[in-house]
């Protein structure tokens, strides 16, 4: 009898035992008999679930676990595995005893009878809400990059949704300019007086928690604002609104700088708990992100709108402001003034490219300097310049014109060294020469010729008997109509290298005009003729034709070119006939579709033209490779660009001449090449013409690399000896 005592004490105690550690456990556990009615739960199933032991027991688990997304179905399908003894793991959303929502993780573990049938079950809970949360917001969030949403929209998403999860936090996301001053992102539960008392502050040793924090590059916590000498000069801002309480984590881009701090405000004397802890790491993250998208899409912004030299607005955004200013305007009244710098090619030619940036650089500034607020002073290229002079008319802009001359005949000093300088100016005024953005320009781009070709370092106003260069340019588009007809036009053809191997990836086919009499006439001049005279869609025909007939030949000799590289253009991809016209073109030539890329500028692919959408998937349908060409210097959404049928994207040769010297122009290609990695569009850089642009490609992981580097544009015989001397031996020895 004694020892039946001291064995039954024994089972106690190990019961004791194992009922004291299923308690301590963090899982929440609960055990079922044969009728899934709960025996047995342990604390932390009360702590998370807030039922009660004596509320549960003699209950059926799914009366107090189960949800209404969770039917009949899902139950038969998991009894069925647990009757046969099987462990079942399930993801569960369900509501605590108070109605608040809970994400489980649930593994159900059967015990069997000797009968084979299930006497017990035992589930262990794991409460999976906080992360469901964390996931929750970065889905949100990420989402909300990816559609464009302004980055103080992000911000504000972020401060919502935390402040939802944290109803007793307040939070906010302040900037850190380069001047290293605060600037208000987000705050929405703040009232507005209290940015604007903010905005501008600079950081410091004793700038509340966040100026603190961004001057040390760590989090700042603050349990009592009212005392803390953090705080003294700025605790009135939160006092009055019940915030006794500060913590602030600071967002640093990947570059180590501080671009930012992420703060909670507590209405109680407190720090941050472990929960806390987990979601601001995870906000801190998700607003680099925004800010490094920000600045990145700030980048491209600027570099597509602003000359990388000399900061001014470049052709584009020229373009831009003058159709805002002239083209939509009711009654437009300006003056243009087109400005050319003389003997400009001299100056690079002598003394090399970098004095010849400076001395722009100056004009630049003493052209700034001469101008109103309102007016708009623009590099439209090399050594031009424009002027919009706003609301101005024939005697302001003479004054001007005269002002100007001036300053740009003092001579510009560039590393000790004196340099002569003078311009050519051409005026026309609005609306007298041209209500337009394009009429007006082309005038005083007359005009500007007129005052070169008498003399320089003078001005002319632009007037009717200028027009005689309208009627050159007429004639010249006599001379390309018949150009067109007598196969006068020919095709050089321009190496493409791949990155990586060295060997030849393909080749670009590139039109050009000689004319019997005026010699070789530049794209540049004869391409936009053919767009006004209604030639282009021929000249893209004869291109694509003789260049795929070229392959074959090519093909035919046992030369081996991969790709064939065609330009067309905006006019002609908007055809509806043009896919027929490719496929006419690949079926004389018997060249396989895969092997023809067709480039198409970055302004046509974005564009919503619904005959050049229907071409575009036309001819990927076709197996034609299609390349968005200059990409980089328009505004793409890079969301739509996902969806469009590219296949490959161009680095315009603009950005590739100051990759060397512009981090902003690094900056734009590693983002384009990054763009190709993650759409998984193979990345062709053109004008790559020094072994240092070679090898930053190279190291960023650019595919293809075209330019003077390799090879010049050479006619057929000229390309087929370049690959006689070069097939088999990589281009890797250019150096």
């Amino acid at each position: 009898m004694d020892v039946n005592r001291a064995i039954d004490g024994n089972e106690a105690r190990r019961l004791e035992a194992i009922e004291l550690a299923v308690n301590e456990s963090n899982s929440a556990i609960y055990v079922t008999d044969d009728a899934a009615r709960i025996i047995f739960v342990n604390r932390t199933f009360t702590d998370i679930l807030g039922w009660e032991p004596h509320e549960v027991y003699g209950r059926r688990a799914r009366d107090v676990l189960g949800s209404a997304r969770y039917g009949n179905v899902d139950y038969e399908r998991l009894w069925a595995d647990l009757s046969r003894g099987r462990t079942v793991r399930e993801e569960v959303r369900t509501y605590d005893r108070f109605g608040q929502e809970l994400w489980l993780t649930m593994v159900l573990r059967p015990i069997m009878g000797d009968d084979g049938q299930c006497d017990h079950l035992i589930g262990f809970l794991e409460n999976t809400t906080e992360l469901r949360h964390i996931q929750s917001l970065q889905r949100d969030v990420l989402e909300a990059v990816a559609q464009e949403m302004p980055l103080e929209g992000v911000m504000t998403l972020i401060c919502e949704r935390v402040e939802t999860m944290f109803p007793e936090i307040v939070c906010t996301v302040l900037a850190v300019d380069q001047d290293q001053r605060l600037r208000p992102l987000a705050a929405p539960s703040l009232p507005d007086y209290y940015a604007q008392a903010v905005d501008g502050l600079a950081v410091g040793p004793s700038t509340g928690s966040c100026g603190t924090c961004a001057w040390r590059g760590e989090a700042v916590t603050v349990v009592d604002i009212a005392t803390d000498p953090l705080w003294a000069e700025y605790k009135q801002m939160p006092l009055p609104l019940g915030l006794v309480a500060c913590w602030s984590s600071p967002i640093k881009l990947k570059t180590g700088r501080v671009a930012g701090t992420f703060a909670f405000y507590f209405r109680d004397k407190r720090g941050p708990d472990a929960w806390h802890q987990q979601v601001v790491d995870a906000c801190v993250q998700l607003c680099i992100l925004a800010l490094e998208r920000h600045a990145s899409k700030e980048s491209i912004a600027r570099l597509a709108y602003y000359d990388g030299l000399t900061g001014l607005p470049n052709r584009a955004k020229l373009r831009e402001e003058m159709e805002r200013r002239f083209d939509q305007a009711a009654d437009p009244q300006a003056a243009l003034v087109f400005i050319d710098i003389d003997h400009f090619k001299d100056v690079n030619d002598t003394l090399g490219h970098a004095i010849g940036d400076s001395f722009l650089n100056e004009i630049a500034e003493r052209l700034e300097a001469v101008v109103w607020p309102e007016d708009i002073v623009a590099r439209h290229g090399g050594d031009e310049f424009v002027i919009v002079l706003a609301g101005a008319d024939a005697p302001r802009a003479r004054a001007v014109a005269e002002v100007l001359l001036e300053k740009l005949s003092e001579p510009v000093i560039v590393d000790g060294v004196s340099l002569p300088a003078s311009a050519s100016i051409g005026i026309t005024l609005c609306p007298e020469d041209g209500r337009d953005a394009a009429t007006l320009l082309r005038n005083a781009d007359t005009a500007m010729y007129v005052a070169k070709a008498e003399g320089r370092g003078t001005y002319r106003f632009f007037d009717a008997e200028m027009n005689r260069k309208a009627q050159d340019r007429l004639l010249l588009g006599a001379l390309l109509r018949d150009a067109v007809a007598t196969r006068q036009l020919r095709l050089a053809y321009q190496p493409q290298i791949d990155a990586r191997s060295g060997a030849v990836a393909g080749v670009e086919a590139l039109a050009r005009w000689q004319h019997p009499a005026l010699g070789i006439i530049p794209p540049t001049r004869f391409i936009p003729l053919a767009e006004d005279c209604g030639l282009i869609e021929a000249i893209g025909e004869f291109c694509l034709f003789e260049a795929l007939s070229q392959l074959r030949r090519w093909d035919d000799d046992g030369h081996d070119v991969p790709q064939l590289a065609v330009n067309i253009s905006a006019i002609q991809f908007g055809n509806p006939a043009f896919p027929d016209l490719v496929s006419r073109a690949l079926a004389a030539s018997r060249i396989a579709p895969q092997r023809l890329t067709i480039e198409i500028t970055e302004s046509v692919m974005m564009g919503s033209s619904p005959a050049a959408a229907a071409n575009a998937t036309m001819l990927r349908d076709m197996g034609v490779v299609l390349s968005m060409d200059d990409f980089g210097t328009g505004y793409s959404s890079l969301s739509h660009l996902a969806r469009l049928p590219v296949k490959e994207l161009k680095i315009d040769r603009s950005f590739m001449a100051n990759i060397e010297d512009s981090e902003a122009a690094r900056t734009l290609v590693t983002a384009v090449i990054r763009i190709g990695e993650s759409l998984k569009l193979r990345v062709v850089a053109e004008g790559v013409e020094t072994l240092a642009q070679r090898r930053f490609l190279e190291a960023l992981g650019c595919d293809v690399l075209q330019g003077y580097l390799f090879g010049e544009a050479m006619p057929p015989a000229g390309f087929a000896d370049w690959l006689e001397l070069h097939q088999g031996q990589p281009m890797r020895g250019v150096a």
